[in-house]
């Protein structure tokens, strides 16, 4: 391989391995303007974007252990990379609002961890809250059971209270 393709599949290979998560994306009819519109949405989700060819993609991903691309390496393909704290739901979110806009990109296929995803399941993960909102969902769902165990024992201990503070009313009338 010559030496400016292996800095190339370098590059790649590394942006691969260190995302939570990949998705593939196809970028045809993006101008310039739209690509840096993009990428500048994606940057505030904590996610890159950037074009690729297939044959570096497929040897990079290949040492990353990706090897189901199920014919998703054809035509113009880039990559959605996303940084160490880069939640996939609002990188997909970023693409399902800026192709509402501008009919495109299109996502092609998505990994997350070991999972392959199909572009309706890309679209689908879009749709989840964030990170941060689920795990304050569970937060909340965890919490509640005390919550409610508590309020629980206030309640009876201010009957308890309440009949004897009537007790001692009707002993004062004596």
């Amino acid at each position: 391989m010559r030496p400016e393709k292996q800095i190339l599949l370098n590059e790649v290979q590394s942006q691969v391995k260190g995302s939570p998560y990949l998705l593939l994306v196809d970028f045809t009819g993006l101008n310039v303007s739209q690509a840096v519109e993009l990428r500048a949405r994606l940057a505030r989700a904590q996610a890159e974007f950037h074009v690729v060819k297939n044959s570096i993609l497929k040897l990079a991903a290949k040492e990353a252990g990706i090897t189901q691309f199920d014919g998703a390496l054809t035509g113009p393909t880039a990559i959605v990379v996303g940084k160490e704290k880069g939640d996939v739901s609002t990188a997909a979110k970023v693409l399902k609002t800026f192709a509402r806009e501008f009919e495109k990109p299109k996502v092609k296929l998505g990994f997350v961890g070991n999972a392959v995803l199909s572009a309706a399941q890309v679209g689908a993960v879009a749709d989840l809250p964030s990170k941060e909102a689920l795990q304050a969902q569970l937060l909340g769902l965890m919490c509640a059971p005390a919550q409610r165990f508590v309020r629980a024992l206030a309640a009876k201990q201010s009957e308890f209270l309440s009949v004897l503070k009537q007790y001692e009313e009707k002993l004062a009338k004596k």
